[in-house]
């Protein structure tokens, strides 16, 4: 166990720079083609255009108060989110502002570790105006959705969040599924930690745009690897979920 606590601590202290430091040459420096900026959309894949998430209606605009009024959300009601809501809320995680050079790298609303971006955001959607009950997939290049399959995951959710309910019943979860050799052609065995900070920047920027549109969410690290990749047709190795966040119309409590 003490050694296992070690490594973690370790891994906590690495530094991309120490390691890169000992000639170690990544793919980038060899000259290897980078890989793609997102997952390519498939042959017949069905997409689905989203508003333009500028035009949502926020309903805090003080940065000051949205910042010291945010916080984890587990309590939502059975309202369903609007399509520009989720649209906004795709943006504000993942939206692509430019592609810099010839598809070199992309400038995103989240920063990204040598702009590297290896997250894709797949989305479980239970209630969504103007969407079927379903899995998709954010095709960030496109500010579009793919829709991987139609149909009521609330049960499979739930159990692959070791049971937590609001997982699988709130109006939408997001998850992030890393891919990893986008960080590692550029920085080979320093990449990891970079790439885990990333899906912090992710998150936070998901519970900054939720409390600006009244909504609430919650960051989620304890989940079953495999079912969860397995829902969304992640291979586990090139492609695996790391971090989930649902999402949901804050439920008023009496006090």
């Amino acid at each position: 166990m003490e050694k296992l606590i070690k490594e973690g601590r370790d891994f906590l202290k690495s530094n991309r720079f120490e390691l890169l430091a000992k000639n170690i040459q990544s793919d980038q420096s060899r000259g290897v083609q980078q890989p793609p900026l997102e997952k390519p959309v498939k042959e017949g894949e069905i997409l689905i255009d989203l508003p333009d998430p500028k035009s949502v209606q926020l309903k805090e605009r003080d940065i000051v108060a949205i910042i010291e009024n945010r916080e984890s959300r587990r309590l939502f009601d059975e309202s369903p989110l609007s399509l520009e809501q989720l649209s906004f809320l795709l943006w504000a995680t993942q939206g692509v502002k430019s592609i810099m050079g010839n598809r070199y790298a992309t400038k995103r609303t989240v920063p990204s570790a040598g702009a590297r971006h290896p997250y894709e955001t797949y989305l479980w959607v239970k209630r969504v105006d103007g969407l079927k009950m379903g899995l998709y997939r954010y095709v960030a290049l496109q500010h579009k959705l793919a829709l991987i399959h139609e149909g009521d995951y609330t049960i499979d959710m739930t159990q692959a969040a070791m049971g937590q309910k609001f997982v699988g019943e709130c109006a939408c979860t997001f998850v992030w599924a890393v891919v990893p050799y986008r960080g590692e052609w550029r920085y080979h065995i320093g990449s990891h930690k970079p790439m885990l900070l990333d899906a912090g920047h992710a998150c936070q920027n998901l519970y900054l745009a939720c409390q600006s549109l009244g909504l609430g969410t919650c960051a989620i690290a304890a989940y079953f690897q495999e079912p969860l990749d397995n829902l969304f047709h992640l291979d586990g190795e090139e492609e695996f979920s790391v971090y989930l966040s649902p999402v949901g119309v804050l439920k008023k409590v009496n006090k």
